[in-house]
């Protein structure tokens, strides 16, 4: 499909063309991603239908989790619907305003992946290092401490690295080699210099997703040095942390490859690259809810509960009546 070319100074409307090398056989990757989006909107609705309509899942950590699965619910959504729609109706189209509006919002809420994992981390740490102080510390008014600061920093980031693409002139070409607006993909076809935006964007990386992994790395470091010089039972402990670690190193390898690629020209296929933009957003929707639904006890306990025994029996962990 060829775009409509415009005699004007800068386009203003644009068509994403992600994995267009594969020709005839682009409309079947339609199933393995609307398969995948299913089960992101269902997995992450009922783990969190489990967290609320459960009383004795209110507390903390089970609220963060919770918010995890908000946050895993709707980013998909955000650009998940019209990349399936290209796929299947090659309607690939999008206008300037419609494409910031996308990219805010899926970086946005990209950013609050990593910090909630950030948080999560932080509910440990006064779990396991400061069990007597766990309830003062992480009581609503203490813990916005927190979570105002770094929302701020997500939403001043991401709104400075979305400005300065909208107010580029894009007189060169309209064609975005991707499946959703990402921001290096639409900056590069920006007339002019586009070196700030290049500098911004790597700045925004590392001082989001990059900072929390440092500052995940510290929270647990100290939580292993407390629990193997207490001598406590460590196992439950040292699994969470573990888990946390390695899901934030996976996210941080492909969140850095996928935006080094745009700025180290390696010879990297697009279709990898753009492969590599879509993993990092939609991947955590869909194994987050395992990883922290599935896998947490307590969790695990009431969903196969509820499945074996009808809500009319009283004798279940919460009657419903």
């Amino acid at each position: 499909m060829e775009a409509v070319k415009e005699n004007i100074s800068s386009h203003k409307y644009f068509f994403l063309d992600g994995f267009s090398e594969l020709g005839e056989l682009r409309p079947f990757l339609f199933i393995p991603f609307s398969f995948m989006f299913v089960v992101s909107l269902f997995a992450n609705s009922l783990l969190v239908y489990v967290i609320v309509s459960q009383r004795s899942l209110h507390s903390p950590m089970y609220i963060l989790i919770a918010s995890m699965a908000c946050i895993d619910l709707s980013l998909p959504v955000f650009f998940v619907p019209h990349m399936l729609l290209s796929f299947l109706f090659d309607w690939r189209g999008i206008s300037l305003i419609g494409c910031l509006v996308q990219m805010y919002f899926i970086h946005l809420l990209g950013a609050f992946q990593s910090t909630l994992l950030l948080w999560m981390a932080l509910d440990r740490y006064f779990a396991i290092c400061t069990p007597l102080h766990y309830q003062e510390q992480m009581a609503l008014a203490r813990f916005l401490k927190f979570v105002i600061p770094f929302s701020i920093r997500n939403m001043f980031a991401v709104l400075v690295v979305v400005s300065l693409a909208g107010k580029l002139p894009f007189c060169l070409r309209n064609v975005i080699n991707h499946c959703f607006c990402e921001h290096m993909a639409l900056v590069e076809l920006a007339c002019g210099s586009t070196t700030i935006n290049s500098l911004v964007g790597l700045i925004s990386v590392f001082s989001v997703p990059v900072t929390d992994f440092f500052l995940i790395t510290a929270s647990y470091t100290v939580i292993f040095s407390s629990v193997l010089s207490s001598g406590k039972s460590s196992a439950k402990a040292l699994h969470t942390c573990v888990t946390h670690i390695v899901v934030m190193t996976v996210s941080l390898t492909i969140i850095l490859t996928a935006f080094l690629s745009y700025r180290i020209r390696n010879g990297l296929p697009a279709a990898i690259r753009i492969f590599f933009s879509i993993l990092y957003l939609f991947f955590p929707s869909c194994f987050n809810p395992i990883i922290y639904g599935i896998r947490t006890k307590e969790i695990r306990q009431i969903f196969f509960f509820r499945l074996q025994v009808p809500d009319k029996n009283p004798s279940g962990p919460r009657s419903q009546k």
